[in-house]
């Protein structure tokens, strides 16, 4: 495949899964919510469409790392096929119950205070995520190791700090999501998602280092996989 095809096949994926997608996510939310004035489900798809923005300029630089991400060649590990087969239920039953709590009034009260402070722990979680993903040219959607693409270590940007820093991200905004759409609920499968990931980060780590040529060395520059000092 050649360059040129490969960027006019992965901008054809990237229309579909990164516009057409949300788009009926967003609709899903607001028919199952049967109201038009959901607004913290409107600063959701505000949000995510800043977001996806931001992606698909930073796409555009590196249209193998997208290729990668949407359509990852053979070694995806088993048990990263559990972490799938679990979270993403959890992500579409979050979305389900904060519809269902925006009709049907399940939380009474969340303090704006709260709820503003969940929007910049999402917009934090999404900028980390990002400048990780736009940091590491291997930068996965499965865990496997890169052998067709001479897959090597990153230690630049965040990963001087922590070694997952991805997934600190993904940590981040996947436990505040049920915040945005102003349901407490919500956030129950999602904290769930965000502890599987806590789990894939100990499975990936482990790989790496058995794997990966060059990442023990790396585990003893950067000591930590996600919180710096702890763990």
């Amino acid at each position: 495949m050649t360059q040129s095809t490969l960027a006019t096949s992965t901008r054809t994926r990237l229309i579909l899964q990164g516009i057409v997608a949300p788009v009926i996510i967003y609709a899903a939310i607001l028919l199952i919510a049967g109201r038009w004035d959901y607004w913290q489900a409107w600063v959701y798809v505000v949000l995510n469409t800043i977001i996806l923005t931001v992606m698909s300029v930073l796409a555009a630089r590196n249209p193998a790392l997208v290729e990668e991400r949407l359509n990852p060649k053979q070694g995806m590990k088993s048990w990263d096929k559990v972490y799938f087969a679990v979270t993403t239920p959890m992500y579409l039953l979050a979305i389900v119950i904060a519809s269902l709590d925006s009709r049907f009034g399940w939380t009474a009260n969340m303090p704006l205070a709260g709820y503003w402070l969940g929007v910049f722990v999402y917009i934090l979680g999404q900028s980390l995520f990002l400048w990780a993903r736009y940091t590491n040219q291997y930068f996965s959607s499965v865990v496997r190791i890169q052998t067709d693409r001479g897959q090597t270590v990153c230690k630049d940007g965040p990963y001087k700090y922590v070694r997952h820093p991805g997934y600190v991200g993904g940590i981040l905004f996947a436990s505040t999501i049920g915040i945005i759409l102003g349901s407490w609920w919500a956030t129950i499968p999602q904290v769930i998602a965000a502890g599987m990931l806590v789990w894939r980060t100990s499975m990936e780590d482990q790989t790496l280092i058995t794997e990966l040529p060059g990442y023990l060395e790396y585990t003893h520059e950067t000591r930590y996989r996600l919180i710096p000092g702890i763990w």
